[in-house]
């Protein structure tokens, strides 16, 4: 085949060994080359056996009488658009405006560099950086001083051993909504099939859902309590009296545990806090907008996602998928969720308080 780079010249034919023009020789041709070329053998009869160009063993030649290596010549082409200067500065540019979209990234760069520069272009350059777009994690934002507290409690809870954080029930509350429709968020499709009613993302304004309230610890899962309506100050003193309490004695038998909770309002509200206290319940302190330093976190989000996989399509198959999968959590799995709250603080103070990677 012409323009083949083989590794096995001495099996083609002489027009099989003609290389295309631009297209330099396999290693094993030049250094055959080369060798003949030791041998005393002219330039001439290395094309003629060889079955190749005298120009391209001439140039052959000549470099390896230059700079004594048996190196392909470099391939001639094109010029870049962008020098190494420029690709530098357009790496800066995108990590530093990391959230920007590719079209104003396109235009800055043609602007700043003064070329005529296309997106595809842009894209290309993008690429070479290594980076790619990506759908952005969703995380609270927290303000500085919510990131100077979650610091010091970080540090106060750091020399805390395993025995102590799984004497801790964790608990929380979660929304499961029903799934209608095509959830996927990328379509195939053509440049003129963009209307067509096949390749919408349908969804529904306001779907069905149902809050939920659980509880977990290293030990096992705690009771699951399924709400109808919101949760006031009053109705979440009936939840952790009907369920928080029974999980406590069923999952520590009477030894001395922590309760955690988030910081909602029914939570922290008078009421709450005097009906712990009469209950002889031990809080954990917790500091404002730290959902990632909860295990619990991470437990509704693998429940989530194998809800969503078996997608229900009414509220009572939604409630049933809910209890199932509660039950179906594995303990090991609680474990090492458990296991890996050292971990996150010591993320929490590497990134000064700031959002962490769970």
């Amino acid at each position: 085949m012409i323009g083949y780079k083989s590794s096995f010249p001495e099996m083609l034919s002489h027009s099989q060994t003609r290389m295309g023009r631009g297209s330099p020789l396999c290693k094993q041709m030049r250094e055959q080359i080369v060798e003949q070329f030791k041998n005393n053998i002219s330039q001439r009869a290395i094309a003629r056996n060889l079955g190749i160009s005298s120009s391209t063993v001439r140039n052959i030649i000549k470099r390896f009488r230059e700079s004594g290596e048996i190196t392909a010549r470099k391939w001639q082409g094109r010029k870049p658009t962008l020098n190494a200067r420029d690709f530098r500065s357009l790496r800066r540019y995108c990590i530093k405006n990391r959230h920007q979209c590719i079209k104003d990234i396109t235009t800055w760069a043609q602007e700043h560099f003064k070329k005529p520069l296309s997106v595809t272009t842009v894209c290309r350059y993008i690429c070479k950086c290594k980076l790619k777009l990506y759908y952005a994690k969703k995380k609270p934002f927290i303000n500085n001083t919510q990131k100077r507290r979650r610091v010091r409690w970080a540090r106060a809870h750091l020399r805390w051993t395993d025995a102590k954080w799984k004497s801790v029930l964790w608990s929380d509350e979660s929304t499961c909504q029903i799934v209608f429709g095509n959830c996927r968020r990328r379509v195939l499709r053509t440049k003129e099939e963009k209307n067509r009613p096949n390749c919408y993302r349908r969804k529904v304004q306001k779907p069905a859902s149902v809050m939920v309230w659980g509880c977990i610890s290293a030990q096992g899962m705690g009771n699951l309590h399924i709400c109808e309506g919101t949760i006031d100050a009053e109705r979440y003193i009936q939840v952790l009296e009907q369920h928080m309490l029974p999980s406590k004695q069923h999952l520590f038998h009477g030894r001395p545990c922590l309760f955690q909770q988030d910081n909602a309002k029914p939570h922290s509200a008078r009421v709450t806090t005097a009906w712990l206290r009469s209950k002889r319940v031990r809080l954990l302190d917790w500091p404002a907008c730290s959902p990632d330093l909860s295990p619990i976190e991470n437990m509704w989000r693998i429940m989530k996602h194998k809800i969503r996989q078996r997608r229900p399509r009414t509220v009572d198959q939604l409630k049933l998928y809910i209890k199932q999968e509660w039950e179906r959590i594995p303990p090991e799995k609680l474990q090492k969720l458990v296991s890996s709250v050292p971990k996150r603080l010591l993320s929490v103070i590497k990134r000064k308080g700031d959002v962490t990677q769970w």
